[in-house]
């Protein structure tokens, strides 16, 4: 009570000492409705005036600031003559606009174009049934798909204990020692596994073998990354086929399904013994339902378990997004790919999670980088783990052993007609042979989709489905009929079926471990206290429900609810990936005209959407351009260049394309060394294969020779990868094929406003010119890509297909000049903002007429040099007055990229600019000895309310509480509180837990 008096009194002397100075301002901007239409027809609900943050007269200001009486004046200076387009390139004439509630209905048109068939087609997707709590209040809700990766730990710590929960579950359920926070799907994570497989004999065995019963589109992804790293695919029967000592000789890694893409459960203990005999891995893909009935792979021997969490509670959507787990032994943990979430603790010694390890390795690494990991599928985590910590471990197996008795009852009926299944072990999937019963399958397909029903197409003989959650009798009697049906036998009915006495999974594969026994999972199990638990998680997080975050070259910019709202219909949201293709033209449609309105963009004439992420989308890009020089004959082409500037993924993302790197330099204006390019391009001219330029550069300036350096890559024999990430800046004024580039990724989750769910999903298209687009990558289910495709590279054909709604509506709502506008006014708040921090801070590069280009790079090392003031320091006092930091460190260590948007108002960058001159005046004070170097307001930041509630005798800080919680006045009314002080980066990683507190810690912790 004593820490709570002290910060009442605190909170009351502060109010009554900035009321005697200042009277907190009223917003003053005026509704942007309030335009005048230009008709009585016109729609009132336009887009454009709710996404944009600067009103015309906000913009006449700071354009005014900065010297210009016109908006075109402004973009003349910022952006080269020689590369802009003409305004008619994107407008509305190329992409017209639609009103919200024209939006609305045109999605509601195009979801009943979708046919509403129930699909047990499985092969790794389920109907997912979401617990409204969950949808209502975490996969709808701003306060957790808005936040960004939690980079900054201390205003992050809600998602970090779910992801932590996340990476719990999946311990718990798979027996395996550690696990991370997620990868992109499962496929993917699989070529994860192959790929650490690979390395961990470095590079001396370079065999790879995937069971038959591997899904085929995981097996398809296989393919693609094994060719950019010489790795020998081998798919075959691995119970069978690796009693070939040949084979084993050369064997690094081995992959099974368990139970697999056919439903059958074998054991593969055997095989994991012969496998590491051999020196290799054994990779196991799996289900987290399975295992709360199968024995778990950690115990049978297992290296690597992975899988797709989707079936808790995330919806199919077409085929994602969906969270992909992965767990390794211990041995591994230091290997392992994507991100990692582990327990530390902060200055004062209170627990506190943090991203842990090898976070963001492609950007230490590089070249030498064996992953171009840059996200994970950190919402869908959320929503997974939450899934688990509502139903717990009694209810999971519930669910399961439900699912499994009806399995089992389809399998006894079904062979009662006389078709066999293929397995008498199996969990939640049967295969049937149809031929005793009928010479084709087809007529048990007609019967299925008469009422309703996909099953899985798998050959004129065979039969395949897969139960889950959502099935209920009425289903469950659907499926069976469909058979009898094609028997010519009487439909039966509730009455007819029986509960099975045995369960169908082999004695000796039987889970007898007990699983998820923390509290968290034992304890929010009312939907009250579950609901209470989701936001009291979300407190924790800064979001942009409480600011801007202005990170450099994440373009964390308005997630509207216009766009959101179709995601969750169940119309999108309960399609299964592999639906016919008569069942989705609602979906095609939007997938049509959203690669239609992207090569408008772009400038490009073909776009593929399967790359599910920007990393990704590298990957997938510079796959194209090395599929296009084979198809030359020029395969031999194998070096890329690549601006010591660029985005570390790109590095990492050549070599597992295949490619070497060869780095070029920049001058010290941080435009790119033209001479060192041509220099190098002419050298390897004979094997040049690619160029990567991001642009505008990840320094913050468009500059002006891009064409003169693609066309030199283009006189050697190369192509001209543009990396999209800032192509916000671009859209309207200029255009990645007119900067000379034949292919570029985009980054929807950034550019075209898919939230960033506190670390993804994402989604990272690619555009190219005319003469790659045979290359486009295909899938073995549903045709894509052109004629020459290269393999698929996520595991559903257009990859995190629902969210490609958001990015569909974004631009349909804004249209070609609504996009155009927005480019403009995300240019012209960097611009303001540089002007505004002028004087106070360096910025570190700017064009010759002084401008930036949607972001500035600002330089702190005299700070460093002055007072020991570094970055980090700068990021924590940022956090106090409710800001989250910009980029630290990056694109050079010294320095912060700021990065505004155009959704952010003046008053906002205003409030930004304040407080970043105000934490400049701080700084100065330790400059000039007034605080001393190791103990003051910026070293110690951030400064959570249990430091502010110190009592007078532990308080020994030289400067007061009101200045370090309330350093300006607005504060007052909105505060957002860090959760805990800053937390020690050092300890966690020296310290490794990486899951729940278990019921002995928590006990203790009372």
């Amino acid at each position: 009570m004593a820490a709570f008096r002290n910060l009442c009194v605190l909170v009351s002397r502060n109010v009554a000492h900035h009321a005697r100075h200042t009277t907190l301002r009223v917003p003053s901007r005026g509704l942007a409705t309030a335009k005048t239409p230009s008709s009585l027809f016109e729609s009132l609900d336009t887009f454009a005036d709710r996404h944009l943050g600067p009103d015309d007269g906000e913009v006449g200001q700071m354009l005014a600031k900065l010297g210009y009486d016109s908006m075109d004046a402004f973009v003349a200076d910022t952006v080269p003559e020689k590369i802009r387009v003409s305004s008619a390139s994107v407008s509305n004439e190329s992409i017209p606009a639609l009103s919200e509630s024209e939006l609305f209905l045109r999605a509601k048109e195009l979801g009943k174009a979708n046919k509403p068939f129930k699909s047990f087609i499985g092969m790794g997707y389920h109907n997912a049934v979401v617990p409204p709590v969950i949808l209502r209040n975490v996969m709808e809700s701003p306060a957790w798909y808005t936040p960004y990766t939690p980079y900054q730990p201390e205003i992050a710590q809600g998602r970090l204990e779910s992801l932590v929960n996340f990476q719990t579950m999946v311990m718990s359920l798979t027996s395996m020692d550690i696990a991370n926070a997620s990868l992109l799907d499962e496929a993917t994570a699989a070529a994860e596994g192959m790929v650490m497989s690979f390395t961990g004999t470095s590079g001396k065995k370079r065999t790879f073998f995937a069971d038959n019963g591997v899904a085929p589109q995981t097996i398809a992804v296989l393919k693609t990354r094994a060719k950019g790293f010489g790795i020998n695919l081998v798919v075959g029967d691995a119970l069978s086929d690796l009693k070939d000592e040949a084979l084993r000789a050369d064997l690094c890694g081995v992959l099974v399904q368990y139970p697999d893409v056919n439903g059958v459960v074998k054991d593969f203990s055997g095989l994991a013994e012969t496998v590491h005999a051999s020196g290799a891995l054994l990779v196991c893909a799996t289900d987290l339902l399975a295992l709360t009935m199968l024995k778990p792979p950690g115990e049978w021997g297992a290296d690597i378990v992975l899988g797709n969490s989707a079936r808790f509670g995330v919806p199919a959507g077409y085929g994602g997004p969906h969270a992909a787990f992965f767990a390794v032994t211990d041995k591994l943990k230091r290997k392992m790919p994507g991100r990692l979430i582990g327990r530390s603790r902060d200055v004062n010694g209170k627990p506190a999670y943090r991203l842990a390890l090898q976070t963001r390795e492609q950007h230490i690494r590089r070249e030498k980088a064996t992953s171009n990991i840059c996200t994970s599928q950190a919402l869908l985590a959320n929503m997974a783990a939450m899934y688990a910590v509502y139903h717990g471990p009694t209810n999971l197996l519930r669910i399961a052993q439900k699912v499994h008795a009806f399995t089992q009852i389809i399998k006894d009926v079904v062979e009662n007609y006389g078709y066999k299944a293929v397995s008498s072990q199996f969990f939640d999937t049967l295969t049937f042979d149809v031929s005793p019963v009928v010479e084709d399958a087809e007529p048990i397909h007609s019967a299925a989709l008469a009422a309703g029903i996909n099953l899985r197409r798998i050959d004129g003989r065979h039969v395949g489905l897969t139960l889950d959650e959502s099935v209920g009798v009425e289903d469950l009697v659907s499926i069976i009929n469909a058979f009898a049906s094609a028997a010519a036998q009487a439909p039966i009915s509730l009455h007819n079926l029986t509960v099975p006495s045995s369960t169908a999974l082999p004695e000796d594969l039987r889970r007898t471990s007990q699983f998820l026994p923390h509290p968290v999972f034992n304890t929010h199990h009312s939907e009250t206290e579950m609901l209470r638990y989701i936001y009291h998680l979300q407190e924790k997080d800064l979001g942009l429900v409480h600011a801007m975050i202005p990170l450099g070259s994440c373009t964390m910019k308005l997630n509207s609810t216009s766009s959101m709202i179709p995601l969750t219909w169940p119309e999108f949201a309960s399609v299964h990936p592999f639906a016919p293709k008569d069942q989705v033209e609602g979906y095609d449609q939007v997938i049509k005209e959203l690669e239609s309105d992207l090569c408008k963009i772009t400038g490009f004439h073909a776009c593929s959407l399967q790359p599910n992420s920007g990393a990704a989308g590298e990957y997938a890009g510079l796959s194209v351009i090395r599929a296009y020089h084979e198809s030359r004959g020029e395969g031999h082409r194998d070096i890329c260049l690549i601006p010591v500037s660029a985005h570390g993924t790109n590095p990492a993302s050549a070599v597992m394309a295949g490619l070497k790197v060869v780095p070029v330099k920049t001058h010290a204006d941080g435009n790119l060394d033209l001479e060192d390019l041509k220099t190098k391009a002419e050298k390897h001219k004979d094997k040049l294969a690619a160029f990567m330029i991001t642009y505008p550069s990840t320094f913050g300036v468009f500059e002006h020779g891009v064409q003169d350096a693609c066309k030199i890559v283009h006189d050697n024999g190369g192509q001209v990868y543009l990396d999209g990430a800032n192509l916000n800046a671009q859209i309207g004024s200029t255009n990645p094929a007119t900067c000379g580039g034949d292919v570029c990724h985009m980054n929807l989750h950034k550019t075209f406003a898919i939230p960033h769910g506190g670390g993804g999903p994402g989604v990272g298209p690619i555009c190219v010119a005319e003469h790659l687009a045979p290359f486009l990558p295909t899938h073995p289910i549903v045709s894509t890509g052109g004629e020459q495709a290269i393999n698929a590279v996520a595991a559903a054909p257009y990859g995190s297909a629902s969210i490609l709604l958001i990015s569909w509506a974004y631009i349909k709502m804004l249209g070609g000049n609504g996009l155009s506008d927005a480019s403009r006014l995300a240019l012209l708040n960097a611009n303001y903002m540089a002007h505004r921090l002028s004087g106070h801070y360096t910025l570190r590069y700017k064009n010759g007429k002084g401008r930036v280009a949607h972001e500035l790079l600002i330089d702190l090392a005299e700070f460093d040099k002055a007072a020991g003031l570094k970055v980090n320091d700068f990021a924590k006092r940022l956090q106090d007055y409710g800001f989250h930091p910009p980029t630290c460190s990056w694109p050079i260590s010294t320095c912060m990229l700021i990065e505004p948007t155009e959704s952010e108002t003046l008053e906002e960058i205003d409030r930004f600019c304040d407080a970043m001159i105000q934490i400049r005046k701080e700084a100065e004070d330790v400059i000039t000895g007034k605080q001393p170097k190791d103990n003051n307001v910026l070293k110690n930041a951030p400064h959570p309310i249990s430091v502010i509630a110190l009592s007078e005798e532990e308080w020994n800080r030289p400067y007061s509480r009101q200045t370090a919680a309330y350093p300006v006045p607005w504060l007052l009314e909105k505060k957002f509180w860090p959760t805990v002080s800053r937390i020690d980066d050092a300890y966690g990683d020296l310290h490794l837990i990486c899951d729940c507190p278990s019921v002995e810690e928590s006990a203790s912790s009372l």
